[in-house]
């Protein structure tokens, strides 16, 4: 998914001089809060903060005073315009150089927390672009959509897993309005992918936290006519949405509590939580007991099921002794390479042979997570590479992939109450090149799962929108995991 906050299409006339339509670097829906910095340049001169605005939903903001919007969404699917102050406004048909820089921070997403009621660390995002572009007066067309097309599927009852997707595995397209949500849905059922259908909160609820009446009917009457079962809801929890400091315990009961309902209202059984502070579960355990939801604490790269911080969720779950908690297993974890759609998207951000061989040196040692990025930023600083250029990758490439042995899971089984199953491609032989999926499958049915199998092409993290048909390839990634449940039964 490109890391853009503007598109060949950006620039728009504007009686006031012009404006770039923006786009929301990220996966998901964020806060007007996480904006840090906007700076522009055209035509090789910059442009004062004092002539920019920031437009969204027909409300203007001074730059400036973007930090304090922390009540103000900028849902994944809407385009801000960046409104310039210009005398005499560029006509339509005009031709400019545009330099844009962007900085955000992701509010979920904390690598430390605030000291002495003060704000944490959050993982950036850096967006810089310089782009020629030309004025116009209209959004780009949607492209007509490819899509490629899947044999019947081969279902038994012999199954052990059950089989769906999380729509986040089609991000990119989602974000670029190649479908709406009704669309998605149908694409989804066109392929035989399912019956599972697992959302991220953030990144469909136009309306988040908050599920609206409008959008439980549209789901409801997706799930009817498709016959579509809910399977998982992710839950962020935002800790750093306001920019002067993290949430309170209060705020984040509050919020969470908000999610939990929302997700009862969708007709969930589960929901993925982001956090398992022992204080906030006990709070929260009561109300899961209330909507009949069980909790599952998210095992994502580069941790694993024994790794220090998951020792200390599973004391926790000891201590609580409650069978509405436990765990997903996501397959970033256990990881034995890392993916070519990674190394590709590196490569086009300017990384040379030398750098993609280090930053695969790097990766595969047992250092620390935070370590290994330092390391390798500083390799970059060292031949004068500017790490900004990789984006959020120099940070996501570690975060993203690990390589935990994975017959750890073993260790957790009757904990695990859902699983993402991470890819990230699909070779030519129908095999997922990074991640071991014949024998992850067979750790699993030896282990007596049986629940669902969550399909979660990350790929769209680092791939070019139209580069490949996600949902075309969650249906591959279908027929390989029933291939290897088959197998795995008859051995």
């Amino acid at each position: 998914m490109p890391n853009g906050l503007i598109d060949d299409a950006s620039l728009r006339v504007h009686p006031e001089g012009l404006a770039l339509a923006l786009t929301i670097p990220w996966y998901r829906s964020l806060w007007l809060s996480s904006v840090t910095t906007i700076r522009l340049t055209i035509d090789g001169a910059d442009i004062p903060e004092a002539d920019l605005a920031f437009e969204l939903d027909g409300v203007r903001y001074d730059i400036a005073d973007l930090p304090n919007q922390s009540d103000v969404l900028w849902y994944l699917q809407s385009h801000p315009l960046l409104v310039v102050r210009r005398d005499p406004p560029v006509e339509l048909g005009e031709t400019h150089e545009i330099e844009l820089h962007g900085e955000l921070r992701l509010p979920y997403m904390q690598i430390a927390p605030g000291q002495d009621g003060g704000p944490g660390m959050y993982v950036p995002n850096v967006v810089h672009q310089r782009l020629t572009l030309t004025a116009t007066n209209r959004d780009a067309p949607v492209p007509v959509f490819v899509a490629g097309s899947a044999e019947p599927v081969t279902t038994s009852d012999e199954d052990p897993f059950k089989l769906g997707l999380t729509l986040y595995s089609a991000s990119a397209e989602f974000r670029a309005g190649w479908f709406d949500f009704d669309g998605l849905l149908d694409r989804v059922a066109e392929l035989g992918i399912g019956p599972g259908i697992e959302i991220v909160a953030s990144q469909v609820l136009p309306t988040y936290p908050v599920v609206s009446d409008e959008f439980a009917s549209t789901w409801r009457s997706a799930f009817d006519r498709h016959g579509f079962e809910a399977s998982s809801f992710g839950a962020n929890l935002d800790m750093g949405l306001r920019r002067g400091r993290d949430m309170t315990p209060d705020e984040e009961f509050e919020f969470s509590d908000l999610l939990f309902r929302g997700a009862k209202k969708l007709g969930f059984p589960l929901v993925r939580i982001q956090s398992a502070k022992p204080e906030l579960l006990r709070r929260l355990l009561p109300v899961a007991e209330e909507l009949e939801l069980k909790l599952a604490y998210e095992i994502h790269a580069p941790m694993g099921p024994n790794a220090p911080e998951i020792l200390k969720v599973r004391d926790v779950y000891a201590e609580l002794d409650s069978p509405l908690l436990g765990f997903v297993a996501d397959f970033s974890s256990t990881m034995h390479s890392m993916s070519p759609t990674l190394l590709r998207a590196v490569r086009r951000a300017g990384l040379d042979d030398d750098a993609v061989q280090e930053l695969q040196r790097i990766w595969a040692t047992d250092a620390p997570m935070r370590a290994r990025q330092e390391e390798f930023i500083g390799y970059l600083n060292g031949r004068g590479f500017d790490p900004g250029r990789l984006g959020s990758f120099a940070h996501l490439a570690f975060n993203m992939h690990g390589h935990v042995d994975p017959h750890e899971w073993s260790d957790i089984m009757p904990q695990i109450l859902h699983v993402h199953a991470k890819f990230y491609d699909i070779d030519e032989n129908g095999q997922e090149p990074a991640i071991d999926y014949p024998e992850l499958v067979r750790i699993f049915v030896e282990g007596g799962y049986r629940g669902y199998w969550s399909s979660e092409w990350e790929g769209h993290a680092f791939a070019e929108l139209g580069e490949v048909d996600p949902l075309l390839l969650v249906r591959k990634q279908h027929d390989l995991i029933r291939a290897s449940m088959r197998a795995a039964q008859t051995v």
